[in-house]
Formats: structure tokens, sequence, C-alpha cells
């Protein structure tokens, strides 16, 4: 044995076991096991209660209170949607059409206002302009079900109660949304760019209707579908400016049918819950449709 095989050659000793380094793709596997577990609990805790909503809507009254709740006993889907849909003559309908109203044409106009909001206070340079960007942040504190109050006294001393313009103004303000917006407008309107169109001769309506708006395409998708749920699940606006039966949102009417147990004794259980599961269709069509704007909006704001 040489010099150098016997400096290298480290003794055993009896007894030693030597611990060997744990291997890191093993301990990756690992945090990926436990993170796929975490995320599957999550997701059926998740849609525990639309599924539910889901085998309770195919129940008929009966079934409905004396068979399992999580599993189908017979199928009355259709009889359940044919009672919704004509039920009060079809006051179902005119809900749903004002729920689509307020959160359609509100969410759209606050988007516009929303966007050039954000794009004013990224891209242009004023007095005040940190002391409003303040005011807006400083907003996310106070709770909208603070502000129904003060709405309803505002909007019954110029007499909009009991209007859509009573629902449609207060989605037209959303501060969230500016943030949301000025985030967007920081990270992907460059100022070389704004500074290009000015020295073309284009003014500053044409800058931002042609350029920053198609620039802010998923901005404005995210900040439309944020809004448009908020609207589409209002509940104390609603019921603190809406009166009468006409004007109800979705939410509303629902909550009314609910009720009608307590005052008249007519049990509309399966009413209301046939009616909450339509009611969510239209949000899952349209997080289907915009997912690959809010997926791509969400991420920029997280990485901003």
């Amino acid at each position: 044995m040489t010099l150098t095989e016997q400096t290298t050659e480290r003794p055993e000793v009896r007894g030693v076991r030597r611990l060997s380094r744990p291997d890191p793709a093993s301990r990756g596997r690992g945090g990926q096991r436990f993170l796929l577990v975490g995320l599957s609990l999550a997701g059926v805790y998740s849609l525990f209660p639309v599924w539910w909503l889901i085998v309770a809507a195919t129940k008929d009254r009966t079934a409905l209170y004396q068979s399992n709740g999580l599993w189908f006993s017979g199928w009355h889907l259709w009889d359940n949607l044919h009672q919704v849909f004509t039920y009060q003559d079809g006051i179902f309908l005119r809900w749903t059409a004002n729920s689509f109203l307020y959160a359609g044409v509100g969410s759209l106009g606050g988007t516009l206002i929303a966007l050039a909001t954000g794009y004013g206070l990224a891209r242009f340079d004023f007095p005040g302009r940190n002391a409003i960007f303040a005011c807006v942040v400083g907003s996310f504190l106070i709770p909208i079900a603070l502000l129904t109050l003060p709405l309803y006294l505002l909007f019954s001393a110029i007499g909009m109660v009991d209007t859509p313009w009573a629902m449609l103004i207060p989605c037209l303000i959303n501060p969230f949304s500016v943030y949301l917006a000025k985030v967007y407008t920081e990270a992907t309107i460059p100022y070389e760019l704004l500074e290009a169109a000015r020295i073309d001769g284009a003014g500053e309506l044409r800058i931002f209707f042609s350029i920053v708006l198609r620039m802010m395409t998923t901005g404005g998708a995210t900040v439309f579908l944020l809004a448009f749920v908020n609207t589409w699940n209002a509940f104390f606006l609603p019921l603190t400016v809406l009166r009468g039966k006409e004007n109800w949102t979705l939410n509303l009417g629902l909550y009314n049918w609910t009720g009608t147990r307590l005052e008249s004794g007519i049990d509309l259980t399966g009413l209301v819950l046939t009616g909450a599961l339509l009611s969510i269709v239209p949000m899952a069509i349209m997080m289907v449709a915009m997912r690959r704007y809010w997926r791509t909006g969400v991420t920029l704001g997280a990485l901003k």
C-alpha cells in the first residue's frame, strides 16, 4: 500500500454507522407531496358546499328533509327549475336581469373610471398626487357596510332610493380597483411610449383610449372580474336602497323567499336552493371565460 493510499484511507470503527447525507431530491418530493395533500384538502373544503347545493337542488321537499344530504334521492331538478322560473309570474328572471344590469354595467363603468384614475396617478405628476393616493389606500380601512347608511341618506335626499341608479352609482367608485389600475399601469406603460405618442401629436384622450387601454387589457379584465363578483354578491346595499320587488337582485330575492316560511308558512326551501345554484352559474362561466386574463393579471399584481 502506498503512502497516498494510507493517508487517504479512513479506519473503520466497529459499532459506528456512518450517517448519509439526506438527498435534496427526496426532500423536494416530500415537500411536493405535502403541498399536494394540502391543496387537495383545501379543494375538497371549497367544493363541499357546491356539491351539497347540487345534490339538494335535485330533490323534492320530502327528500330534502328525510334523505342523506350528501347524496341523491330521486331526480326532481327539472321540476324545481320550472317552479323557480314560474313562481310569482317569473319574478326570478327579473331579479336575474337586475343583477346582470347592476353587476355588468356598474362594473364596466367602474373599470373604465378605475383605469383612467390609476393611469393618472401613475403617469402624471401634479400637486396632491401622493395625498390622493394615500386617501385611496386609506379608504381600504373603511368597511363597505359602514357606507350603506350614508349612501341611503344621500340617495333619499336626492330621490334616488328604489331606483337602479342607487345601485349603479356606488359601483362606479371602487378604491381597490383604482389601486390595482395604478399598479398595472406602472408595470406595463413605460414613460418613453407616452412621450413618443405626444411627440407624434397625439392628445391625452387619444393616448389613453388608443394606447393605454389596449395595453391594459389584462389588468382591466382583472379589475372588471373582481368588481363584477363583488357587485353580484352584494347584499347590504340593495337591502337598504331597493324596496320594490321589481328592482331587487338575486341575493335579495332569494333572501325574501327564505323569510316567506316565517311570514306565511309556505316552505320555499327547494326554490331557494335551486335559485342559489342558478345564481352561481354566471360567475362560474365568467371565471372560466376570462381565466387567461385574470390569471396573468393576478400574477402581475403579485410580482409588483
